[in-house]
């Protein structure tokens, strides 16, 4: 019997042992980082279509990158950190690779997962020199002494290593869109899919917080409280009816077809797609026009 309990204890502590190391944090390959040079200018339309002040500006003077936006979902609540060129409270320190593994591994420079509050799993696509770029856009902006908040995070979700494993069922997947060789859906796409990251608020989540790409932008709970994250799909419940003009010009200016004003969290959004050239904002209407259809 002991023998048994022997032999049983250690396949458990092998298998516990061997899936840490399968589900690890990963890191961005530094040779694809070494000769890029970054472009603050690039990365300030980077940074807005990313949507980084949505989340890390300060909730109530809508300013800077020190933090402290709440996110309450059903695992908790979790909070934006301080991004700002403080060498301590922010990222200031951080080198390029170690900030690119941030974003598109969501993995600390200290080697721990990052929660997907952050939507690393989006923005796992962004290319190495936008990565660098936005990096570098980032170098021009304030620091603030502002230490970042600790997440409210309950047993069993605030043990980190667990997000290896959730990891492992739904990040870096591919494309939910075949854009083929068409370049304004490639790069419709790229904004929606990756560096927009529409669907982590416009499409609903399974039980275990997984963006169930079945039905993709048709709408979800609404994360800052009461009310539904809208459809935004070509259908008649979505934004079927809306036509190309209409969603250029609720872009740019916020006002929808029914003379409706943006509001919520989604007019910090509109704030940031404002700021694209128009030809990215026909590439996501283009794309939003080509995505299946749902009510």
């Amino acid at each position: 019997m002991r023998r048994r309990i022997f032999i049983l204890t250690a396949l458990a502590i092998t298998g516990v042992g061997l899936g840490l190391f399968i589900t690890r944090p990963d890191t961005v390959n530094t040779a694809e980082y070494e000769n890029l040079i970054g472009d603050p200018t690039t990365g300030a339309l980077v940074f807005a279509a990313t949507g980084c002040a949505s989340c890390h500006a300060n909730p109530e003077t809508k300013e800077g990158l020190g933090g402290g936006h709440a996110f309450a979902t059903d695992f908790g609540t979790f909070y934006a950190p301080n991004i700002s060129q403080h060498p301590i409270e922010g990222i200031g320190e951080w080198s390029l690779t170690e900030f690119a593994s941030a974003v598109v591994k969501g993995t600390s420079p200290e080697g721990a997962h990052y929660y997907p509050a952050f939507p690393y799993t989006s923005y796992s696509k962004m290319t190495a020199q936008d990565i660098t770029d936005l990096f570098a856009y980032l170098k021009t902006t304030q620091a603030e002494a502002i230490p970042s908040r600790l997440h409210s995070v309950g047993f069993p979700f605030n043990i980190r290593a667990s997000l290896g494993g959730w990891k492992l069922l739904f990040f870096g997947h591919d494309y939910v869109l075949d854009a083929g060789a068409d370049p304004v859906l490639n790069r419709g796409r790229y904004l929606v899919e990756v560096m927009g990251h529409c669907a982590e608020c416009h499409t609903p989540r399974n039980a275990l917080g997984g963006v169930q790409r079945t039905a993709w932008l048709a709408g979800g709970p609404n994360p800052d409280g009461p009310g539904r994250i809208p459809n935004i799909t070509p259908s008649e419940a979505g934004i079927g009816s809306w036509g190309d003009d209409a969603l250029i010009e609720y872009f740019k200016t916020g006002f929808t077809p029914d003379f409706d004003v943006v509001g919520g969290s989604m007019a910090s959004v509109q704030a940031n797609l404002s700021k694209l050239p128009d030809e990215d904002l026909a590439a996501i209407v283009a794309y939003l026009n080509s995505v299946q259809p749902l009510d």
